[in-house]
């Protein structure tokens, strides 16, 4: 008992209330609430257009906050319209537990205790042991695949992002969103996450019992939804975030601790790293303009190459480069094929029209180009990394 009471502290505390959304679940909600009720008072519950009987189990309740909505509009609506209520009624977190029975109100002590030991804004999933028995296989299945999307998309690893326990930092999360339905869960924390917000893992229990669940999860139009929104989520995260993310990185770091971090100490190997600068010196030069920066990260990722060294010698087609490449280009590309009208102009007097005349030229210049440059920059790096890696061994 004196255990619950200092809980129930520490959520007063913490301005944590907990949210249940439901839909049709009237046979588990009652032993959902009473669970609760034994930690805390702050509750909303949000009923998602129920048929059945839940409006008359939530009548015997009558100091909970209760929102209702006329019909049926989805998991992540009714999420959405619960955070919202707690927000204006003044919580800093919530607690979010499904009420169909598969969560133990028991468990929250974990996600009190957890935040009460983080001194920063953090997300918290329930981490459900997937492999005991009464486990559906579908379930494995698709919180593996949505494990995947999420370390793709954040570069976080967890092993379950389908559960619906969490703990939400409530005023450091995104205020809008685009997904009503189960997506949600997904979407809210990937771009929490993105935020720069911690989304982490905390082991709970579960039950799985198939004669009073009831689950409203359609296997074909929401895994479609999900499929759906994960796609839209890697394009932003490849044009958008790592981009993004990367910059903010490099910007914090003088030249001189870039070289030194970076180039001289870094964990990769000499070859890994000259096939990096080799990599980006490609990129920088190739006629891949407006997608050079994704590719110097999206590559390195791919092959396990440096990204650092990949993005900065992807920059060799600074502006004041420009010039000196195209015209060297379109020099090369005159080696290999003919054109009529000839190269008329010099360094000085290179416009985008004079361009077009050589296209052809142009394009297979710069390929040639890109490809002996970053064969002399990959060379003449690894013979200077393997010159400074003696260097070090005859210091030490």
């Amino acid at each position: 008992m004196q255990l619950q009471e200092n809980l129930s502290d520490s959520i007063q505390q913490l301005k944590i209330c907990i949210l249940i959304p439901t839909y049709n679940n009237a046979k588990t909600l009652r032993r959902v609430i009473q669970g609760v009720l034994e930690y805390t008072s702050h509750i909303i519950v949000v009923n998602d257009g129920s048929t059945d009987h839940t409006s008359s189990v939530l009548a015997d309740y009558p100091s909970l906050e209760v929102i209702t909505l006329p019909k049926n509009r989805g998991k992540g609506y009714a999420l959405r319209q619960g955070f919202k209520k707690a927000y204006l009624t003044g919580y800093d977190n919530v607690i979010t537990i499904d009420s169909d029975g598969q969560h133990y109100p028991s468990d929250l002590p974990v996600f009190v205790n957890t935040l009460k030991a983080t001194e920063e804004p953090v997300l918290l999933i329930g981490s459900r042991n997937l492999k005991q028995n009464g486990v559906p296989v579908k379930s494995n299945f698709g919180n593996k695949f949505s494990n995947f999307w999420f370390w793709f998309e954040t570069g976080i690893k967890l092993q379950d992002t389908q559960s619906g326990y969490r703990l939400y930092p409530l005023k450091y999360m995104p205020k809008k969103y685009f997904t009503t339905k189960f997506e949600f869960e997904i979407e809210v924390i990937v771009r929490s996450a993105w935020k720069g917000i911690p989304v982490k893992n905390i082991p709970i229990s579960v039950l799985y019992d198939p004669d009073e669940r009831v689950s409203h999860f359609r296997p074909f139009t929401d895994f479609t939804r999900i499929s759906i929104l994960n796609t839209i989520l890697v394009l932003i995260t490849l044009i958008y975030i790592k981009p993004r993310d990367f910059v903010k990185k490099l910007k914090k770091k003088s030249f001189k601790q870039f070289i030194k971090e970076d180039i001289l100490q870094s964990n990769d190997t000499k070859e890994i790293k000259a096939l990096s600068i080799a990599l980006g010196t490609f990129i920088g030069i190739a006629p891949l303009w407006g997608l050079q920066t994704f590719l110097a990260i999206f590559l390195p990722s791919i092959f396990r190459l440096n990204k650092v060294l990949s993005f900065v010698f992807s920059n060799i087609s600074i502006p004041p480069m420009i010039p000196i490449i195209i015209y060297l280009s379109l020099k090369t590309g005159s080696l290999f094929i003919a054109s009529e009208k000839g190269l008329a102009f010099d360094l000085d007097t290179i416009t985008l029209e004079s361009v077009a005349d050589h296209i052809a030229q142009y394009l297979v210049g710069s390929i040639v180009l890109a490809s002996v440059t970053a064969l002399i920059f990959g060379v003449m790096s690894y013979c200077l990394l393997t010159l400074y890696s003696k260097k070090s061994l005859k210091d030490g």
